[in-house]
């Protein structure tokens, strides 16, 4: 049976490969997205699908619809845009969380909650499995994205005990691939740009600072797989790849991959920022049919730079 699916964030990097793969999948999929971080751009070859529709609104705002399943992935994930209106990010977290509970407790719809590896903060314990309760600044400079994500899970739970919604919960795990914003200020993506464009490559620190990279197919893989899940599970479920690469590490293969002159410029690391992050996924292989991360580093690598590549020469 066809199921109608509402997705917020749909037009953003992850929810517009996800809205892709849900109607692939024969499923009937409701894009919401307010365009903040969103681009038309990124959905805009689902137009044409007679099961896709495409609404703007803002999740802050109560939403009335009629849907079985809810994917809630509205939200500024990269520094720069969720710094740029901390208050909005706080909001989008929190409200966003609340309206979309609210309109999964009505229509008896299951909704998964994207949350996020930086519910960990600058972890204490490596790597990070879904029982450590993390190590967070609440007034620091990333506290909007933080806090408010740890907020919503904690909405989540509650929805779930105090009004039997069903709810599904994640931690994404730094992701990358087509589609990620050229000015995101992420790291893959910062230094993919700077590469193709022959400028210095830019590592904030030591470069010694470690990332876990999962390409965005593994990640919709497992996501769908968590929403499909047996009922009693509800998460928190880390969707990552456990594969830890440095700064250097990441930076060397890009300039290898890239064929460019860049070299390398240092600056101060940002506050806060964490210095090893890499998820501990046992419990997705176990509660998640075996999933795992099958895309390895230099093979995402390779069609994220060819995306790049395609959209820095394309005119504006």
């Amino acid at each position: 049976m066809k199921k109608r699916i509402l997705v917020t964030g749909g037009a953003g990097f992850i929810g517009s490969h996800l809205c892709e793969r849900l109607l692939k999948e024969g499923n009937d999929v409701i894009c919401m997205d307010n365009y903040f971080t969103g681009n038309k751009q990124n959905i805009i070859h689902l137009l044409d699908n007679p099961y896709f529709e495409l609404i703007r609104h803002d999740v802050t705002h109560p939403f009335y619809i009629e849907v079985d399943e809810i994917y809630n992935l509205a939200c500024p994930a990269s520094p720069i845009h969720y710094q740029f209106n901390s208050i909005k990010t706080i909001k989008t977290s929190v409200m966003g969380a609340i309206n979309m509970l609210g309109l999964a407790k009505r229509t008896k719809a299951k909704i998964l909650q994207a949350s996020t590896s930086e519910v960990y903060g600058d972890p204490e314990v490596h790597p990070q499995c879904e029982d450590y309760w993390g190590n967070v600044n609440p007034i620091g400079i990333r506290s909007c994205y933080d806090e408010g994500k740890r907020c919503a899970e904690s909405l989540f739970f509650n929805y779930h005990a105090q009004n039997k919604v069903a709810i599904k919960v994640i931690r994404i795990f730094n992701t990358y691939g087509p589609r990620m914003h050229p000015n995101d200020g992420r790291v893959v993506s910062n230094f993919i740009v700077q590469a193709l464009k022959g400028q210095d490559i830019t590592i904030f620190g030591d470069g010694k600072q470690t990332r876990s990279f999962q390409y965005v197919d593994d990640l919709v893989e497992g996501t769908i797989r968590m929403m499909n899940s047996r009922d009693d599970f509800l998460g928190p479920v880390n969707i990552g790849n456990p594969n830890e690469f440095t700064m250097l590490e990441l930076a060397q293969q890009v300039i290898a991959l890239t064929g460019t002159q860049s070299k390398l410029t240092f600056m101060p690391l940002p506050e806060d920022d964490p210095s090893q992050r890499q998820p501990d996924i046992t419990l997705a292989q176990k509660e998640l049919d075996n999933w795992t991360p099958k895309v390895e580093l230099k093979e995402g690598l390779i069609k994220t730079i060819e995306y790049f590549d395609r959209i820095l020469k394309s005119p504006q």
